[in-house]
């Protein structure tokens, strides 16, 4: 039986949850068959597998293609998919046909955003869809021109607060698990006591 949102979120607190990345239905199914909770369809499959530098080429064509894959080899994970750079947030009727494609057309269980204050409203309405949101904060790589490269995040206690302040947010608006990517453990630690959505370290 495949894995549910809400499976997910009863683990918060309770036991690991376990998510790896894949980019094709062999090793969507070779990491499902190790009961893998969730496979994210990153969009660092730009870096991965098309050879660019930055996940900014990366289309939303192109993950709808690679999330189908997947879906097609995962039996039990919670398949999530990226939203690939200016796929969301920059007009929110696009924003929701884009996130609604990968579950309509891909097969998605979910979507993830990177996220920032312009993603809350957004998480808040594509959940009211039926479109269960993954956010994702600390390094985001989409922001890779505007950060200065892949720095941890969260460092001092202004950027700190900042994070916590979003992660509220965004549980708040209906997000059913969090991402933290490259932050100090101890900023971690904080933001999970701090919810009672899952979160997920990667980095």
């Amino acid at each position: 039986m495949r894995t549910t949102v809400r499976d997910v979120l009863s683990k918060a607190g309770e036991e690991p949850i376990t998510m790896l990345t894949a980019y094709d239905a062999v090793t969507a199914e070779l990491v499902d068959e190790q009961g893998v909770d969730v496979i994210l369809v990153g969009d660092s499959v730009g870096n991965t597998q098309h050879g660019h530098e930055t996940t900014l080429p990366v289309t939303v064509d192109q993950m709808a293609d690679h999330t189908a894959a997947v879906a097609r080899g995962a039996d039990d994970a919670l398949v999530v998919a990226d939203m690939p750079f200016l796929s969301y947030g920059v007009d929110e009727s696009d924003s929701i046909e884009h996130a609604g494609r990968m579950l309509k057309e891909a097969n998605a269980d979910a979507v993830k955003l990177e996220c920032g204050p312009h993603t809350v409203e957004l998480t808040e309405k594509l959940t009211q869809l039926g479109i269960p949101v993954m956010a994702h904060l600390g390094l985001t790589p989409q922001h890779v021109n505007q950060l200065g490269g892949y720095q941890r995040q969260g460092t001092d206690e202004e950027a700190a607060a900042e994070l916590l302040d979003l992660a509220e947010a965004h549980q708040e608006a209906g997000a059913f698990s969090l991402v933290l990517e490259h932050v100090p453990a101890n900023v971690a630690s904080a933001v999970t006591k701090a919810l009672e959505i899952p979160t997920i370290g990667i980095g």
